[in-house]
């Protein structure tokens, strides 16, 4: 008899009204794949908030198992970078929009999706990072490509309680960043000033409509909101400076103007984390499992039972999550 075991599962009637369920499958429900992988850990992200919810239009294949990125052990491969017993990671490349995700015991995948869980990680650590810390490491390579370093000036992080902000403010202060963290919960400054922000700043001064171009109060930032977040952002960027851009927490619009591209040469780095070729995935990698304080991944993680991931979902979107979400598997 095939193992069957749980899974969150979401599917659509006729009228397109979306539900969601606890499920038991077994590993010929899943899809097509050349590496089978026994899920050891995974995490709620904002996106798969969004995908549980409903919020956003995430999901695009029905009925599909949600859940972009997950950590476990290979039980099956006919794709020759991969042997059983392999430690992996995966993030994004579809998987829990049209392609079943993490959040079941097994996953079935492509091998060339896969990256391996570096040396004195475990799949729990790694997903403590995630998907959203490894976004962040992505957009911390960005902005040091384009010349952003420490001795340039401050650099502000946007929805700084988030996944993303928690990480990209502990790896940033880790490099000898100067940062400014911008949030809407002032209760979690002391958590902020603890992975490393050395200011924060309200969400409210950077969330409401304001000028083309405004004082210069830093060299460079990572912002995941979105909006007129971003667009003051950038407004306030100094000459020269870079702004990496990463989510729509406050929307997808981009309420600015040229001002800071042509008075300032400021820059707009844009950073996809799904379809990000491997050599970036794996520079990313690398440098979490050396760069990122420990004590600090585990003061940013909140450690839910697999039962919980559709409540957290909810939380996530709802802004009532901090830092990381790790989910145990049963």
């Amino acid at each position: 008899m095939t193992d069957r075991f749980q899974a969150v599962l979401i599917s659509r009637d006729e009228d397109k009204n979306q539900s969601v369920d606890m499920v038991e499958l077994t590993e010929d429900d899943l899809m097509e794949g050349d590496v089978t992988v026994a899920v050891e850990a995974t995490t709620v992200n904002y996106k798969d908030g969004l995908a549980i919810t409903g919020k956003a239009p995430v999901v695009r294949r029905f009925p599909l198992v949600p859940g972009i990125d997950f950590a476990g052990t290979v039980t099956r491969s006919s794709h020759p970078d991969w042997k059983e017993g392999d430690h992996v990671i995966l993030n994004g490349w579809g998987v829990g929009e049209t392609h079943f995700g993490a959040y079941a015991a097994r996953a079935r995948v492509r091998g060339e999706w896969l990256v391996p869980l570096p040396e004195g990680m475990s799949a729990r650590d790694a997903m403590a990072v995630g998907t959203a810390g490894y976004t962040a490491m992505l957009c911390v390579m960005a902005l040091e490509r384009h010349g952003i370093t420490p001795a340039r000036g401050p650099v502000v992080v946007t929805g700084a309680a988030g996944g993303v902000g928690s990480v990209a403010i502990a790896l940033l202060a880790g490099l000898g960043h100067h940062v400014i963290a911008s949030t809407g919960r002032p209760a979690e400054a002391d958590y902020l000033k603890d992975l490393g922000a050395a200011e924060i700043i309200a969400r409210d001064e950077l969330s409401n409509p304001g000028k083309p171009l405004g004082k210069e109060r830093w060299a460079g930032g990572i912002d995941a909101v979105g909006s007129h977040t971003l667009a003051n952002v950038l407004s306030m960027t100094s000459y020269g400076g870079a702004v990496a851009a990463c989510g729509l927490a406050q929307g997808m619009d981009l309420p600015a103007s040229v001002a800071p591209f042509i008075l300032r040469g400021v820059s707009l780095l844009g950073i996809d984390s799904v379809m990000a070729p491997k050599e970036l995935r794996l520079e990313a990698w690398r440098r979490i499992a050396t760069e990122l304080d420990h004590a600090k991944l585990a003061a940013l993680s909140t450690l839910v039972p697999f039962k919980g991931v559709i409540a957290a979902a909810t939380d996530i979107v709802e802004g009532r999550i901090r830092g990381r979400v790790v989910v145990e598997m049963p």
